[in-house]
C-alpha cells in the first residue's frame, strides 16, 4: 500500500529543483515523487492531448509516462532538464499509441453552442472556439504549437522533446499561428456580431421600465 507524503515534507520538498526531488526518490523517499506528478500534470495532459486530441486517452498515456519515469529514473542523466526527459517520455509514449491505433480519421471538432447569451457563456464558446482551431491544426504544427506557445517550452526543448531540429520548431511553430490567425478571425468575425447582446431578461426588463414610464407621463 502506498504511503501517502506527509504534510510537512511536501511542504518541505516542494520549493526543491526536480533533480533533488529525483535524488530523494532514488535514495527509498519514493512517496515524493507525487510532487513531480502534481508540477508537471498539466504540461504533460497539454502535451499528450495535442498529439491523441482525446481527454480519457491522454490521461493513460500521461499515467503510463510517468510510470515509466519512475521506473527508469535511474537513467536521468542530467545532460537536458529533468522537465524535457520527463516530457519525451510523455510524447514518445502518445506517438506510440498513435501509431498502434492507426489513428488516421480527423475527429470531429466539438464547438460549444450554449444557450446562455451572457458574457461567461460567450467568455466560454471563445475558448471552445480557439480549443477546437488547435485542435484543427495537423498533428505536425498542434504538438509543437502546444509545446511553444501554451506551455512555454524553448525551441530547443521543444526541438529536443519532438527529435526534431530547431529550425523544424521554429517553422511549424510559425505556419501554426497562421493556420490559427486565420481560422480564429473567421470564428471571432462571427462572434462579434452576436458581442454586447441585450436580448433575454435584459431587454424585457428595459422595456418594461420605458413603456411603464411612457404610460405614467400619458396619464399625469
Amino acid at each position: 500500500m502506498r504511503t501517502p507524503p506527509d504534510p510537512l515534507v511536501a511542504e518541505a520538498v516542494s520549493p526543491f529543483s526536480d533533480e533533488e526531488i529525483v535524488k530523494r526518490v532514488l535514495d527509498g523517499d519514493t512517496a515524493v515523487f507525487e510532487l513531480i506528478v502534481r508540477r508537471y500534470n498539466q504540461r504533460l495532459f497539454r502535451a499528450t492531448r495535442a498529439i491523441l486530441r482525446d481527454d480519457g486517452e491522454a490521461e493513460d498515456v500521461m499515467q503510463e509516462a510517468y510510470v515509466r519515469a519512475f521506473v527508469n529514473l535511474d537513467q536521468f542523466a542530467g545532460d537536458a532538464k529533468f522537465s524535457t526527459w520527463l516530457t519525451k517520455i510523455a510524447v514518445y509514449e502518445a506517438l506510440g499509441r498513435l501509431r498502434r491505433a492507426k489513428r488516421q480519421e480527423e475527429l470531429p471538432e466539438a464547438m460549444d453552442s450554449s444557450d446562455n447569451p451572457e458574457r461567461t457563456a460567450y467568455g466560454r464558446e471563445l475558448q471552445s472556439a480557439i480549443e477546437s482551431a488547435v485542435d484543427a491544426l495537423p498533428p505536425l504544427y498542434r504538438t509543437v504549437f502546444v509545446l511553444r506557445e501554451v506551455e512555454e517550452m524553448t525551441v530547443a526543448e521543444t526541438a529536443d522533446c519532438l527529435g526534431i531540429t530547431e529550425e523544424s520548431v521554429k517553422t511549424r511553430c510559425h505556419r501554426a499561428r497562421a493556420f490559427l490567425r486565420i481560422r480564429l478571425e473567421r470564428v471571432v468575425g462571427l462572434q462579434t456580431r452576436q458581442a454586447f447582446s441585450f436580448l433575454g431578461h435584459r431587454c424585457d426588463r428595459v422595456t418594461q421600465r420605458v413603456m411603464e414610464r411612457i404610460h405614467a407621463d400619458g396619464r399625469s
